[in-house]
């Protein structure tokens, strides 16, 4: 197992450095991904899913330091909020930076996690940028809570899928998301 989660990360840096298209596990259910700040990369996930191009998507980071190149600010509470909690949770918050303008909503905010999963935080370290995350569905389909679930028009359409826990029958959720408003948390998906 240990040879194929390497060579997966080594085979999906190979395609996010060519402005490529993944499919992989994430800390929540099993997603698309490319270079979060990369237009070309994530409208090529937009045709994929067959997506409105409005509709704004999930950024994963690996940590604070990350994130913090990635959101103009970022107010203290927010870090203690996440300290928190268990459940992986998604934060939207305002005014992009850095980003592909694709991957952003058309108010600026973007939907970031830092993300706690061993191969993510692999891959987006070794990466060294945030990776956009979409669940591997098409747009209005349910999202794959495993990996037999993805539907084989998704699978065909990337650039590649890893290898790593396609096994795994764990049936997974997506995240919590949730809005930092006046130092108080609103619940958009719990």
């Amino acid at each position: 197992m240990i040879k194929t989660y390497k060579k997966d990360v080594e085979n999906c840096l190979q395609i996010l450095r060519m402005r490529g298209t993944i499919l992989y596990p994430t800390d929540t259910v099993w997603g698309l991904g490319c270079d979060a700040t990369d237009n070309t990369a994530v409208q090529k996930i937009i045709r994929i899913k067959n997506r409105p191009a409005a509709k704004s998507f999930v950024v994963l980071v690996n940590d604070v330091v990350m994130l913090r190149q990635y959101v103009a600010s970022l107010d203290k509470n927010i870090l203690q909020y996440l300290a928190g909690i268990k459940k992986p949770t998604t934060i939207v918050y305002p005014n992009a930076t850095g980003l592909a303008e694709n991957a952003v909503a058309s108010d600026f905010s973007v939907a970031v996690r830092i993300c706690k999963d061993e191969f993510c935080e692999t891959l987006i370290q070794q990466f060294g940028k945030p990776l956009l995350s979409t669940s591997a569905n098409k747009s209005g389909e349910p999202a794959p809570s495993i990996f037999k679930q993805i539907n084989p028009d998704i699978l065909s359409a990337v650039d590649y899928a890893v290898y790593y826990r396609r096994d795994d029958e764990q049936p997974a959720a997506p995240s919590s998301i949730v809005k930092w408003e006046d130092g108080k948390v609103i619940v958009i998906r719990e």
